[in-house]
């Protein structure tokens, strides 16, 4: 092979101190050596070759011998906006025709990022190249098809990027296919070289050519359509449906277009369409001499239905996109201006898909900008970078029919609103919505092929979930510093980066049909901030390996009989947040605060589009889960908003079984004296208890937790028959569920033999109902144990020297342990003989305020009520005066410590009404 010597200019970044003059990269026999930055610095590429390429499928690089059927000439190299640019030039110069393929600048080294194509596929052959990866499908622009490019970057060197991408126009002698060049005898073509100096890692080479310089298609990019507000709206925009006509989904009754039932169905969902597409035009247009703005004015309810249908869109939060058919210049004549301009004016349109085309023109803008503002063109296919400056969105066609997995278009313009074409008539799609979902864009469902398969319904249930973590994250997938293909600890799992104001959303996308559960991907998280998984909804864990955190996810499998089907995949989602929202949740009671914001959403369970959420202005909240979710167990998900963005969550676990307090406690304030009762004194009290069986979760949301309370008073005694016949007498009260009711009173008459017992057979309704007409309430477990114990945390009323009371511990299961008390004087309680005494009859039981029969006579409720998921039950205090003991299995009775509480599981009045089970009151002091 000849030796190549080539001098290229260069105008290094302003990053370096360097002089204006250009100097050299240096080429020796097809070798890249060195690039001279100045007189005292230069970059040792290590001996790069200068392209790699493929000739009748085998691989070829200017550093080995090239075959001598082919010519390589360089053109003058030019510099402008600080890139290198040459021409080079590939000649046959054998008898026989040559393929060409697969030019790829600076080679295919492994240690190189490069993208080149892969395979003989006739749409999707171009792959990005990672160090120690699996090669990488990707979208490029639909006229970048023979594109190479290569980037370099280590410690040792500045690192560079390169593209060469083949130049149509000076094909000679040959044809052009998608991927490849035919060079026939003598024939030649030529490829354009560019190459710039870039700083970070090795996406930053691909945004400095992508997005930077937009492919070199354009020497200065022309925004004006991009930076319309009017137009922008497109961008918060991620799911539409183009419908035809004739689908049954447009019912058209009484001469009208309506689409309520899809409606209603899209919204539950997937929270409903951005666009709906209505298409009357192909493949019936031409049938007859109508041109396509007669076939929309001939819709049922001609155009003024269709801007009726327009509004009931844009009513339920969507907008009407027309079609527009260019091809369109055999049927009736109609200037085509004058005829968009009408149809959109009439129709109310927001949107014109473009058909055929991938890009607008000025004309077609200003018709639709005459008739309404904010009217946005659509390309059918999509938009290249130098087409990008007339319209501002586009679909990628699914000819790819199997997506890609990284589209490089929305490293190009970020703010350019993308819809992956999805068709639902074939089979299962799940992977074109991950696969949207991972690209932050939308997705079109093209449902022109008649069919409504049964697996929709499902699918559009995880569009639902992916799309609102788009739409709740939209501004931050418009900006210019998108980070594809973060790093990664495990291959075939890829992480897309989109860094916003409020937060850096990361979208994730597996194809480890096992799932995966650990640290995957770097993240750099300050003090103030968070890591939230946006996709299961809880806090996510932090992994340090060498020094460098990383975020721990949880991915869910997939059936691995869907690997290489349009069906295959797994999605989650990481958030960076600043630390905004603070929750609690102190049994059923989650208060909420923000520093900033406009609005709290609280869901029960994962959020999705078919339940709703509370939503709160952003102010210190309290708020009762039972009273808004009932008994639900699981996630509580808050979300902080700004603007319809979200810019902090969190979740809370409710546990199954956990117990939550779900009564409320009104005061009672004292009016007068009241007799039989002991005043209470404010003060503080910790809280601690004991309990028997575990099998039912006992709460401990208070355990340890110390209270301020305030004077009140408290019944002496437990409420007595001759009190509670007095309630019923004055007040006439009969109870909704008479089952069991006083049972112990024959025909519901008192004898006089129980009048100064305890009154019992009584349900916590019956307590409640006493307690209002006395002007009083039921205490809570917390003030009654606060007055029994007296101050100093005793076990016992009598005295806080009690060691002569032992218990006699048999473990029985893992929740129950039986203690049997031994060593209480039966002058201070009854210790569960079984029977029944009236109220005051043990005065040396009282507690130091005078209280008596705290324990072993009756069961006292409590007014503290809890739900635990599946069960409702009422706290109870002080033990009884019947303790069953043949069996390990019973309740605990006899007296018990103050510090104990037992449950009354509820099922219904009737059934909670014992003849063990009594109350006493409490008044509430005026402070």
């Amino acid at each position: 092979m000849k030796p190549i010597l080539v001098l290229l200019s260069v105008w290094i970044s302003a990053s370096f101190s360097f002089t204006q003059s250009p100097k050299q990269l240096l080429i020796h026999d097809g070798i890249v050596q060195k690039i001279l930055l100045t007189d005292q610095q230069e970059l040792n590429l290590e001996e790069t070759p200068f392209l790699s390429f493929v000739i009748n499928d085998k691989k070829y690089s200017t550093s080995a011998l090239l075959p001598s059927t082919l010519h390589i000439e360089f053109g003058k190299d030019s510099v402008f906006k600080q890139a290198i640019h040459r021409k080079v030039i590939f000649k046959n110069n054998s008898p026989d025709t040559i393929v060409l393929e697969n030019v790829v600048p600076l080679g295919t080294q492994k240690k190189s990022t490069y993208i080149t194509g892969k395979g003989k596929h006739w749409l999707s052959r171009s792959y990005l190249y990672l160090p120690d990866r699996e090669p990488l499908n990707v979208i490029l622009p639909d006229n970048a098809w023979e594109l190479g490019y290569a980037s370099m970057s280590s410690l040792e060197h500045q690192p560079i990027a390169a593209l060469t991408r083949r130049n149509l126009s000076t094909l000679t002698n040959g044809q052009r296919r998608r991927f490849e060049t035919l060079l026939f005898p003598g024939g030649s073509i030529a490829y354009d070289f560019h190459l710039v100096l870039f700083e970070g890692e090795w996406q930053e080479g691909l945004r400095k050519i992508f997005q930077e310089y937009k492919l070199f298609d354009v020497s200065e990019f022309d925004n004006r359509f991009g930076q319309r507000k009017d137009l922008q709206w497109i961008q918060d925009d991620y799911v539409m449906h183009l419908f035809m006509a004739w689908d049954q989904v447009l019912h058209k009754e009484e001469g009208k277009l309506q689409m309520d039932d899809f409606i209603k169905n899209a919204q539950a969902l997937y929270g409903g369409d951005d666009a709906i597409g209505i298409w009357p035009t192909w493949p019936t247009l031409g049938l007859d001499q109508r041109n396509q703005f007669d076939l929309f004015r001939d819709l049922p309810g001609g155009l003024s239905g269709l801007k009726n249908l327009s509004q009931d869109l844009e009513d339920h939060g969507s907008a009407l996109f027309i079609c527009y058919n260019p091809w369109d210049e055999s049927t009736r004549g109609e200037e085509h201006l004058d005829g968009l301009y009408q149809i959109v004016k009439e129709s109310h349109a927001k949107g014109v898909v473009l058909d055929t085309r991938g890009s607008s023109s000025y004309a077609l803008q200003a018709a639709a900008d005459s008739a309404r503002a904010g009217v946005v063109m659509y390309s059918e296919g999509m938009a290249v970078p130098k087409d990008m400056q007339g319209i501002v969105s586009g679909r990628v066609h699914n000819a790819l029919y199997y997506p890609p997995l990284l589209n490089l278009n929305r490293l190009i313009k970020p703010d350019f609103s993308i819809f992956r074409v999805a068709e639902v008539a074939k089979e299962p799609i799940k992977r074109e919505m991950a696969l949207s979902y991972f690209n932050g864009h939308g997705i079109e469902f093209n449902v022109f092929a008649p069919g409504k398969p049964d697996w929709l319904e499902e699918q559009y249930r995880f569009l639902g979930r992916t799309i609102r973590i788009l739409r709740n994250h939209s501004s931050n997938l418009s900006k210019s510093n998108f980070l594809p293909l973060v790093r990664t600890t495990r291959d075939q799992i890829f992480v897309n980066a989109w860094p916003g104001e409020h937060s850096t959303l990361y979208t994730i996308f597996s194809l480890v049909p096992e799932g995966y559960q650990g640290h995957l991907f770097p993240i750099s998280q300050k003090p103030s901030q968070h890591g939230f998984d946006v996709y299961n909804h809880e806090e996510i864990m932090l992994d340090t390996l060498g020094g460098q955190a990383y975020a721990k996810v949880d991915l869910a499998g997939f059936e691995a009989k869907y690997l290489g089907t349009n069906n295959e995949g797994s999605v989650g989602g990481v958030a960076l947040y600043e630390r905004l929202l603070s929750t609690q949740l102190i049994s059923d009671d989650l208060s909420l605060s923000a520093k900033k914001g406009d609005s709290l959403l609280v869901w029960s369970g994962i959020p999705d589009y078919e339940k709703s959420p509370l939503v709160f202005s952003v102010k210190d909240t309290t708020l009762s889960i039972y009273e808004h979710f009932g008994t639900f167990e699981g996630k509580i998900v808050i979300q902080l908003f700004q603007e319809g963005e979200i810019i902090d969550q969190n979740s809370i676990l409710i546990k199954a079984g956990t117990p939550r307090l779900i009564s409320n406690s009104n005061k009672a304030f004292a009016k007068g004296k009241a007799e039989n009762m002991v005043e209470i004194p404010a003060g503080s009290f910790q809280f601690t208890s004991t309990h028997g069986d575990a099998f039912i979760r006992s709460p401990d949301f208070n355990e340890g937790n110390r209270y301020q309370i305030s004077s009140f008073r408290i019944d002496k005694h437990p409420v007595t028959n001759q009190e509670f016949k007095q309630f019923l007498e004055a007040s006439g009260y009969r109870p909704a569920d008479t089952d069991r009711f006083l049972h112990h009173w024959p025909n519901r008459q008192l004898p006089d033999s129980l009048a100064n017992q305890p009154v019992v057979y009584i349900s916590y309704e019956d307590a409640q109902a006493y307690a209002k007409w006395a002007g009083k309430r039921l205490p809570t477990e917390i003030e009654w144990q606060y007055a029994a114990q007296a101050g100093d945390k005793r076990e016992w009323p009598w005295s806080s020297d009690t060691d002569h009371i032992y218990r006699e511990k048999e473990p029985v299961t893992n929740t129950l342990t039986v203690y049997k008390i031994k060593g209480i004087e039966i002058d201070k309680c009854n210790l569960g003989n079984g029977r029944l005494d009236e109220v005051g009859q043990y005065p040396k039981g009282a507690n130091p305020y005078g209280l008596e029969d705290l324990v072993g006579s009756v069961w006292q409720l409590t007014n503290d009520v809890y739900t635990s998921g599946s069960y409702e039950y009422i706290m109870m205090k002080g033990g009884s005066y019947f303790n069953p003991s043949s069996s390990w299995w019973y309740v605990q009775g006899g007296p018990r410590e103050l510090h104990y509480r037992q449950y009354l599981l509820r099922v219904s009045q009737g059934f909670e009404r014992n003849a063990t089970v009594g109350f006493r009151c409490v008044q509430d002091l005026a402070e």
